[in-house]
C-alpha cells in the first residue's frame, strides 16, 4: 500500500513538473523575442517534445478513438503512448495558462502603456536576432542569401508591402498555424510571428476577452452570445495551430534535416527582418517625437538587456 501512495506521488510531481515546464515555454512564446523551443532546449526535454509532436498522428488519432472496440484496445494503447500524451497534456495545459495571463497583461498594456510595451518588444527582438546570428556562420553566398531573404520577406511583411492572401478568420487560421509551428522551433517565438502579421495585440485581446466572458457566462452574469464572438476567433486561431502542428512544423523539421544552416539563416533573418513590427504599433496611436523616440528607445534598451542577461544565464543560445 505505501509502495502505491509512493507511486502515485512521484506520478503527480513528475506531472507538476511538466506542467512547470508548459509555464516556463508558454511564457516564452507569449514574447516576441524569446522562444519556447530554446526553452525546451534549456531544460532538457526538446527531444522528447518533438517526439511526441512527431508521433501525433492521424492514423494514430484513430486508433484511440476506435478504442472503444475491445479487439483495438491493444493498438489505442499503444498509440497513446507513442503520442507521450502524459507528457503533452500537462505540457500543453501550462503553456495554455502562461499564454492566457500573458495576454490578458498584454492586452492591458497595449492599451495603457502601448510605447513602453512595443519598445520593450523591439528590443528583445533585436537582442535576440543578435544572439542567433551570433552562433551561425556565414561560409558561402547561399548563406548570406538565405539570411537577407529572410529579413527582407519579413520587413515587406511588416511594412504591408506584401500582404497575405485573405483576412478575418482566413487570416487567423493562417496566423496560428505559423505560429504554432514556430513554437517548436529553438530560436523564433510563436509571439513574433503574430507581431510580423499585425495579428498579436487582437489575438491577446480575443483571447483575453474570451477567458473573462467564459468565467461571467459560468457564473451567470453574462450570455452564451458574449462568450460566441472572442470564442470563434480562439477556436479558428487553436484550428490553425493544429494544422500547422501536422503539416507546416514537419516540413521545417525536414527543411532543417536537409539544409540546417540556410534553414536556420533564414529564420533569423526573418527575426531580424521583423525588429520594426512593433513599432508599427506605436505609430497608429502616436506622433514620433523626442519624448515618443526616447521612451520607445529607453523600453527597447530594456528588452534587448533583459534578453541578453537571459543569454548569459543560459550560457548562450544555440538556434538547434
Amino acid at each position: 500500500m505505501a509502495h502505491n501512495v509512493e507511486d502515485r506521488t512521484v506520478e503527480w510531481l513528475e506531472l507538476l513538473r511538466t506542467y512547470g515546464y508548459g509555464l516556463c515555454m508558454g511564457t516564452a512564446d507569449a514574447l516576441p523575442g524569446v522562444s519556447g523551443g530554446t526553452v525546451a532546449l534549456l531544460l532538457g526535454f526538446y527531444g522528447r517534445l518533438i517526439a511526441a509532436i512527431t508521433a501525433l498522428t492521424p492514423g494514430r488519432a484513430l486508433a484511440v478513438l476506435r478504442g472503444y472496440d475491445r479487439d483495438r484496445r491493444g493498438r489505442a494503447r499503444t498509440a497513446l503512448v507513442e503520442m507521450d500524451l502524459e507528457f503533452l497534456v500537462p505540457l500543453g495545459v501550462g503553456m495554455v495558462t502562461a499564454v492566457a495571463l500573458i495576454a490578458a497583461t498584454v492586452s492591458a498594456l497595449a492599451d495603457s502603456h502601448p510605447i513602453a510595451l512595443f519598445g520593450f518588444f523591439t528590443g528583445l527582438i533585436a537582442a535576440s536576432a543578435v544572439v542567433l546570428f551570433r552562433s551561425l556562420t556565414f561560409a558561402s553566398p547561399a548563406h548570406v542569401l538565405a539570411a537577407c531573404a529572410g529579413t527582407v520577406l519579413a520587413l515587406l511583411v511588416a511594412s504591408n508591402v506584401v500582404q497575405l492572401p485573405g483576412s478575418g478568420p482566413v487570416l487567423i487560421f493562417f496566423a496560428g498555424a505559423l505560429a504554432i509551428s514556430a513554437m517548436i522551433l529553438p530560436g523564433v517565438s510563436g509571439a513574433l510571428i503574430l507581431i510580423l502579421l499585425d495579428q498579436y495585440v487582437f489575438l491577446s485581446s480575443e483571447l483575453s476577452a474570451f477567458l473573462d466572458s467564459l468565467r461571467a457566462f459560468l457564473t451567470g452574469n453574462a450570455a452564451s452570445a458574449a462568450v460566441l464572438e472572442p470564442g470563434t476567433t480562439v477556436a479558428v486561431f487553436v484550428a490553425g495551430g493544429f494544422v500547422g502542428l501536422l503539416t507546416i512544423a514537419r516540413i521545417v523539421r525536414r527543411a532543417l534535416e536537409a539544409h540546417r544552416e540556410l534553414t536556420l539563416l533564414f529564420l533569423v533573418g526573418l527575426i531580424a527582418g521583423s525588429i520594426p513590427a512593433p513599432l508599427y504599433n506605436i505609430d497608429e496611436g502616436h506622433a514620433w517625437t523626442t519624448e515618443v523616440v526616447a521612451l520607445a528607445g529607453a523600453w527597447a534598451l530594456v528588452g534587448a538587456l533583459a534578453l541578453f542577461v537571459l543569454d548569459f544565464l543560459a550560457g548562450g543560445f544555440d538556434p538547434e
